[in-house]
C-alpha cells in the first residue's frame, strides 16, 4: 500500500512530504493508521547527522488504529488503539540496533525502525503498546517518548523515592515530564533551572516547587545553598555542554566508606561530543554520573502515564503548544529549532 510520510532525502536537506510503499506486515509486524505523532528534538539531531542514512523516515512517537497484524502477534488485534515508539517492550540487553521495516521510497529503503510522522506506519509489534479505546488520540502520542523519556529517567534510572530531592536542568518537554514523575513520586524539593522565567513559571504547574533562572544566577551555588550541599538527583534534559558540566557538581557529596554514596547525576538529552569534568567530583564524594535513555518498561508505564493524565496529575494537554498537519512538518522542525 501506498501512504503519505515526511522524509530526508539527504543529510541537513529539507524535509519532503512523498508517497512512500507500506508492503504487507511480516509475521512480527502491524500497519497502524496514525492520529497524531509527537514532534522531538530528535528530528533535529537526524537532520544534522552527517551519517544519516537516507531516505530517512522521521518521527518515533504516535497514536493510531491498529489496521493489519502479522501471524505472530498476540498482544494486538486490527481495530486496537495503540502507542508506537522507540523502545521495545520486550527488555533487551546491550545495544539494539534500528533495523528497517521494509517501508521503501522509489525504490529504496526506508531507514527508520519507527517513522511515525506519516498517514501509515509499518512497524515492529514490539514497538507498538495496546492502550485503552478511549485514550486521548492527539495528546497521547507524546507518552511514545517526552513522557518515557523524562518521567522514566525518575522512575526506573533514578528510582527517586519519597523525600528525595531533585533538579531538573531544562523544562521542556522531557525536562516538565521528570518534574512531574517527580512530584507525584512526593520528591522534595523539585527544583527546575531554564533560561526563560515563563517556563519556570509553567514547570510549577507540574510539581516544581522552586525555580532558577540560570541566565541571572550560577545554578550550581543556587541548588548547593537550596538544599544545603547538593541534591539527591540531578537530571539534564537539555544534553548541550554547559548543562552536562552543571549536573554532577549540583548534587551532594558522599565521602569515604561502602555505603557513604553521593548523589546521582542523569544525562537525558542527547549530548554533544564532548565535555569537561572534575573526576575528583566522582572519586573522592563517590557522586554518580549515569545516562538514561527510554528507561521505560512500556506494557506496564505508558498506561500509568495515561492514568496520571486522566487523574490530572499529568496534564499531557498542556504539554502540546502547537499543532501542525502533516503537510507542515518542515514548518514544525522550524518552530521546534527556534525555541517556539
Amino acid at each position: 500500500m501506498k501512504s503519505r510520510a515526511a522524509i530526508l532525502t539527504q543529510p541537513y536537506g529539507e524535509v519532503t512530504i512523498d508517497e512512500i510503499d507500506l508492503p504487507e506486515p511480516a509475521p512480527n509486524q502491524v500497519v497502524l493508521r496514525l492520529y497524531s505523532s509527537g514532534v522531538c528534538h530528535t528530528q533535529l539531531h537526524n537532520r544534522r547527522d552527517p551519517n544519516l542514512k537516507a531516505p530517512f523516515g522521521l518521527g518515533h512517537e504516535g497514536t493510531g488504529v491498529v489496521e493489519k497484524v502479522g501471524r505472530e502477534v498476540k498482544h494486538l488485534s486490527e481495530g486496537d488503539l495503540a502507542i508506537s515508539t522507540w523502545v521495545p517492550r520486550t527488555p533487551a540487553r546491550g545495544a539494539t540496533f534500528a533495523e528497517p521495516t521494509g517501508a521503501t521510497y522509489r525504490g529504496e529503503t526506508l531507514n527508520a525502525r519507527t517513522f511515525t510522522w506519516t498517514e501509515h506506519q509499518l512497524a515492529y509489534a514490539d514497538f507498538v503498546v495496546k492502550i485503552e479505546p478511549d485514550t486521548p488520540k492527539d495528546v497521547s502520542c507524546i507518552v511514545g517518548c517526552a513522557v518515557h523519556t523524562g518521567a522514566g529517567a525518575v522512575i526506573t534510572t533514578a528510582r527517586v523515592r519519597p523525600g528525595d530531592s531533585v533538579a531538573v536542568f531544562g523544562v521542556g518537554g522531557v525536562g516538565l515530564c521528570a518534574v512531574a514523575a517527580a512530584s507525584i513520586l512526593g520528591a522534595s524539593p523539585v527544583i527546575a533551572v531554564d533560561l526563560a522565567d515563563e517556563k519556570l513559571d509553567f514547570a510549577r504547574e507540574f510539581g516544581a516547587t522552586h525555580g532558577l533562572n540560570s541566565s541571572n544566577i550560577d545554578p550550581v551555588e543556587a541548588i548547593l545553598d537550596l538544599t544545603h550541599g547538593g541534591v539527591d538527583f540531578a537530571f539534564d534534559t537539555i544534553g548541550v555542554r554547559q548543562t552536562n558540566e552543571q549536573i554532577v557538581p549540583s548534587v551532594r557529596p558522599g565521602g569515604a566508606g561502602a555505603e557513604n554514596l553521593g548523589g546521582t547525576a542523569v544525562i537525558v538529552g542527547v549530548p554533544g561530543n564532548e565535555m569537561t569534568l572534575d573526576p575528583g567530583l566522582l572519586m573522592h564524594t563517590q557522586r554518580i554520573f549515569r545516562g538514561s535513555a527510554g528507561a521505560t518498561y512500556p506494557d506496564r508505564d505508558f498506561l500509568t502515564f495515561l492514568r496520571w493524565h486522566k487523574e490530572g496529575r499529568l496534564p499531557l494537554d498542556r504539554l502540546v503548544t502547537r499543532r501542525f498537519q502533516l503537510d507542515q512538518a518542515a514548518e514544525a522542525c522550524t518552530a521546534l529549532e527556534r525555541g517556539e
